[in-house]
């Protein structure tokens, strides 16, 4: 049976980690615990039944309210979720994104060009006094959802 637990925004990570503690300390028949980037305040945890995952999510930090949101999530309501996309082939010229690592990190920016075969795309940053085309990797940018 699999669960999703509602989190902190942008503490899924860390209460997975304490959930995985938790785990090794007891016999709970807990199966596996994941987090989805795309969604954000959740984590997705399969276990024997409910009352295990409620013992499980039971006092521990950043899980909101009661934890459990809805009931149990049939596996075909979450292959939208789980199916790799490739990045690639989602990238296209006027598309917004924002950079997550170097120094421009956590600035807007618009893609201007897409080379597919070095996986490297060329933004302008939005925010900038200067319109200047930067090259980056792709894996170093997020698609913006506007």
């Amino acid at each position: 049976m699999i669960f999703s637990i509602r989190t902190t925004v942008g503490q899924e990570s860390l209460v997975a980690d304490m959930l995985k503690k938790k785990l090794d300390g007891e016999e709970l028949n807990v199966y596996s615990l994941t987090v989805i980037p795309g969604l954000k305040g959740y984590i997705l945890i399969e276990g024997d039944n409910e009352i295990t995952i409620r013992r499980t999510i039971n006092d521990v930090p950043h899980v909101k309210g009661k934890g459990i949101v809805g009931g149990e999530i049939k596996i075909d309501e979450l292959n939208s979720l789980l199916e790799a996309k490739p990045l690639m082939h989602t990238l296209k010229a006027g598309l917004k994104v924002q950079i997550v690592s170097g120094p421009f990190k956590g600035d807007k920016a618009l893609i201007t060009r897409v080379n597919e075969t070095k996986e490297e795309i060329t933004v302008e940053l939005l925010e900038a006094a200067v319109k200047m085309p930067m090259t980056l990797k792709a894996e170093n940018i997020r698609i913006l959802q506007e």
